[in-house]
């Protein structure tokens, strides 16, 4: 059977939600989703249906089967196809009058231009370089990036352009480097810099393998990654967006929060000096965790 699509009668149960001068200010935006892949896919899959009118997705890869476990376009039939092409064609499923350009990997030879069209930059990679140059081209261009923590709880951030960026607040060892100079030994440091603030700010390791996350921090195996926390994150992922794209303030700053369903509880920062006292610690249990080079 073929539908004809109506915007109007697809989005109307979203009025409550919205109300309707907000459901046109969701179909007049235009979003950056940088990777299509877990939490970016998810994000994507949310804002399609919430009726956003206008995306630009990039990916650099093609689906895999051990992608089927947790993204949300990973299909048995698009295994092998391009991330962004085959998201796009599942989107105009959803939403067909979605407006939707595709990049591969030439979008950093697109991405000033880009910065000057979207309203915000969701970052749904999880590569270094990528987000380094994601985030400092936001800053020039004044936008907002929605991002994650690599961590075993859903989790969500807000960088604004006067916030400090990821690689400012965490300590990553790329300040003045070229975002596409960056070193194998740069993205170990930075990834166990990200994992020393989960484990500092949330209960994480409380929900997963100790030894097998340890083996992660240490470059000796794929990163761990399960539906539920996945999905969940991007959803947050594409509340913020939504929320910046109507200017419905949501309390989510540039440091963010882990939202724990096991509980469940909202796990926020903590305050700086309890962070000084645990960091330390912290350092000492990530090494046990990683074990000897």
């Amino acid at each position: 059977m073929t539908v004809t699509f109506d915007y109007a009668a697809a989005m109307t149960r979203n009025i409550g939600f919205v109300s309707e001068a907000e459901q046109r200010l969701i179909r007049a935006a235009k979003v950056f989703v940088c990777g299509t892949g877990g939490m970016g896919g998810a994000a994507l899959m949310a804002l399609a249906r919430a009726g956003v009118g206008h995306v630009i997705i990039a990916d650099l890869d093609a689906f895999e089967v051990s992608n089927l476990n947790r993204q949300v376009f990973a299909f048995t039939d698009t295994v092998g196809r391009h991330k962004a092409e085959a998201s796009a064609d599942l989107l105009r499923k959803i939403n067909p009058g979605m407006a939707i350009e595709v990049l591969h990997d030439d979008w950093p030879r697109h991405l000033d231009r880009i910065a000057g069209e979207v309203q915000v930059i969701v970052n749904g990679t999880d590569d270094l370089a990528a987000s380094l140059l994601l985030y400092r081209t936001a800053r020039r261009a004044g936008l907002p990036v929605i991002d994650a923590y690599a961590s075993p709880l859903p989790s969500v951030y807000v960088t604004h352009p006067r916030d400090p960026m990821p690689e400012e607040r965490l300590g990553y060892p790329t300040a003045g480097k070229a975002w596409d100079a960056v070193t194998p030994a740069d993205r170990a440091a930075a990834f166990q810099a990200e994992a020393i603030h989960v484990l500092v700010h949330s209960t994480s390791r409380h929900y997963i393998d100790v030894e097998a996350a340890g083996e992660v921090a240490a470059g000796k195996r794929s990163r761990m990654s399960f539906a539920p926390m996945v999905i969940s994150t991007g959803m947050l992922m594409a509340y913020e967006t939504l929320a910046l794209i109507i200017g419905k303030p949501t309390g989510t700053d540039f440091r963010g929060y882990f939202f724990n369903p096991y509980r469940p509880a909202v796990e926020r920062p903590r305050p700086r000096i309890v962070e000084a006292v645990l960091k330390p610690v912290v350092r000492r249990f990530l090494a046990r965790m990683m074990g000897p080079p």
